[in-house]
């Protein structure tokens, strides 16, 4: 994806003309340009509800190679031997997503998995279009010096290398099942792991190409949300999970978007797939940012300043910090009591970190990966349900959450 090709797309998606963003040319583009389309899909606080719907599509529909094609694929990749492990494997994909493609298989014990396979040339060619949009950003940086410390695109870009990086080396991903695994099982006496789980993996199956894990039947919570069956107090429960990786031990699935969380047919139990990139952040920022959110539902923003504040790696003093207050109190002023579609969460945190950064804070690059999340899933609930209140309703998974910091 050359300058030219990225800044049709960023057209595409925030153009008022009244057209839908050409999802097929999108995906042509590349694994970045889809990477982009689908954190836009979630910002219903910047976009048209219509374009969001339009643009969470790239979560799940994209162009499948065939049969013949996924086979070729997999014996050239795979361990020695991988097929003859196999009683069948269905010709056509059960999904196929911006890295890679699944099939469902049968092994020779006739259990049911699904095989996993990254496409082919996809990370020379992600690296390639990374380097070309962070060229273009510094190009643009150079001459609007205030745009790194403001907006900092790179950093963002930063992010999203890392984390899609990760999700391209499956032995990340199966990696990430112990990780998180190993967070419940420890933990399982401690706090309430049981709507939670992740799929069995075939470790002697899997390398960095293609993985086998079992087949979890039910759909992903973009599914639910595009039929307009997602539960609401789902979300929540989602939430009373995720925020204990986040909060309470600082490691978490990094790229918790509604594609990436399957449910069963009551909605009673989660999922948690595409575990290759695991969000880690310090003490400092997972409990500055954690009473930051709990002065939020306290509606106490002079703390919440001084959380932000200590949160920086250099925090402010002085007149600053008192400047810092007095925009954060007249930024949050109208935030009480108001539903997500009134003031969206992520757009207040997106000013809060750029009020912050005008002030004199610099904050680590880890924050991202949390504020990514939260941004998930506020997205998922301007989506289901317009009128939530979030900041009510997750207060009692707060105050829960402080115990175990």
């Amino acid at each position: 994806m050359n300058w030219i090709q990225f800044g049709r797309l960023i057209r595409s998606i925030y153009s008022h003309n009244g057209k839908l963003p050409d999802l097929d040319w999108i995906q042509k583009q590349g694994l970045l340009a889809v990477k982009l389309g689908q954190v836009h899909a979630l910002r219903s606080d910047f976009l048209e509800p219509a374009k969001c719907e339009h643009l969470s599509k790239l979560f799940r529909n994209n162009h499948s190679m065939g049969s013949e094609d996924f086979l070729n694929l997999v014996e050239s990749t795979a361990v020695p031997e991988f097929i003859s492990n196999f009683e069948s494997i269905e010709p056509k994909a059960l999904a196929s997503a911006s890295v890679g493609q699944v099939h469902i298989g049968i092994l020779k014990d006739g259990n049911k998995v699904v095989i996993k396979a990254v496409k082919k040339d996809v990370r020379k060619n992600f690296k390639r279009d990374v380097s070309s949009v962070r060229n273009l950003f510094k190009f643009i940086s150079f001459f609007y010096r205030k745009l790194k410390r403001v907006g900092n695109p790179e950093a963002i870009l930063n992010d999203i290398e890392e984390y899609t990086l990760s999700e391209l080396d499956l032995k990340k991903e199966v990696e990430g099942v112990k990780v998180l695994s190993s967070i419940k099982e420890e933990d399982k006496n401690l706090y309430d792991f049981s709507k939670v789980d992740f799929a069995n993996v075939y470790e002697p199956l899997c390398n960095e190409n293609v993985m086998v894990s079992d087949f979890i039947p039910g759909p992903s919570l973009d599914e639910l949300i595009d039929e307009g069956k997602l539960e609401y107090n789902t979300l929540l429960e989602l939430f009373k999970v995720h925020g204990y990786y986040m909060f309470c031990k600082g490691i978490f699935h990094g790229d918790l978007h509604p594609g990436n969380v399957l449910v069963d047919e009551a909605q009673s139990r989660f999922y948690f797939i595409d575990t290759g990139y695991i969000g880690r952040v310090n003490s400092k920022i997972r409990k500055g940012l954690f009473y930051f959110f709990k002065s939020l539902t306290e509606n106490d923003f002079n703390k919440a300043a001084n959380s932000l504040s200590e949160m920086a790696e250099v925090p402010l003093t002085g007149a600053a910090m008192e400047k810092f207050k007095l925009d954060l109190v007249d930024l949050y002023k109208d935030f009480p009591g108001k539903s997500v579609s009134e003031i969206s969460l992520t757009r207040q945190m997106m000013e809060t970190i750029k009020l912050g950064v005008e002030t004199g804070m610099s904050f680590h690059q880890g924050i991202f990966a949390i504020v990514r999340s939260l941004m998930y899933l506020d997205g998922m609930v301007l989506r289901c349900n317009p009128d939530a209140v979030l900041m009510e309703d997750i207060k009692p998974f707060i105050d829960d959450f402080d115990k175990y910091l």
